[in-house]
């Protein structure tokens, strides 16, 4: 894992987490890299002390390894779920093939993240956890229109609702977030996307909501970056 170059915390409120790892160099590893990250980091070494705590405790999100005693990864997601556990969960495997990542997902879990893994992708995918599921930011003003971040939907006059993809809403979501802000495009890929994404990814994706939203959504500063534009 890497070093990440630079503390990217886009949510003010300092959010509770439950790690739930059994390797002890890797949990403190984490447990010293999320909490200076801004969290409130709980720590549980096997599947049955995470259900114990997860079941009392509310949290804004989860990290869950997927081989765990006691309690095997995969089934304490499965088990939180039929608990009515909504929080968004991350598992965290040795595991990568596609049968391993289906099964992580369909038992409830939202992303899946294999080892080993760059810091700084571990903590995008964290940040986009938070946004799709922080109440808060369910509504986000576009001027006229509203984006809607549970729905991936842009809202209101005179257009019928325009579907996002998951990146798409999530790159707008920053934007208007911070409308007097100039994003370079190192800042925007290291908000919104992944550590193993090309360097114009930031650019395909403002074409896709350009496209979708129109020229003005997304203005370019030239020799800068982008800002929010009309929509």
């Amino acid at each position: 894992m890497s070093v990440p170059t630079q503390r990217a915390n886009l949510l003010d409120e300092q959010p509770s987490l439950l790690l739930v790892e059994d390797d002890p160099k890797l949990s403190e590893l984490l447990d010293r890299l999320l909490t200076s990250e801004g969290y409130r980091v709980d720590v549980a070494r096997d599947g049955h002390s995470g259900l114990h705590r997860a079941l009392i405790n509310e949290y804004a999100i989860m990290i869950i390894d997927r081989r765990l005693p006691a309690v095997e990864g995969v089934d304490l997601v499965r088990r939180l779920r039929t608990r009515g556990i909504g929080t968004p969960i991350l598992v965290l495997t040795a595991r990568g093939t596609t049968a391993d990542r289906v099964e992580g997902l369909d038992a409830g879990a939202e992303d899946y993240v294999v080892k080993p893994f760059e810091v700084d992708e571990l903590l995008a995918r964290l940040r986009a956890l938070r946004r799709r599921h922080t109440d808060h930011s369910d509504r986000l003003s576009l001027g006229e229109r509203q984006l809607d971040v549970a729905s991936r939907r842009v809202l209101g006059p005179p257009n019928p609702p325009i579907e996002l993809s998951g990146r798409e809403c999530d790159l707008l979501y920053v934007l208007a977030a911070n409308p007097n802000r100039v994003f370079t495009r190192d800042e925007l890929r290291r908000h919104v996307f992944d550590a193993a994404d090309g360097s114009g990814v930031v650019d395909t994706y403002v074409y896709y909501l350009r496209r979708k939203l129109g020229r003005d959504a997304v203005r370019t500063v030239h020799g800068l970056g982008y800002r929010m534009g009309s929509v």
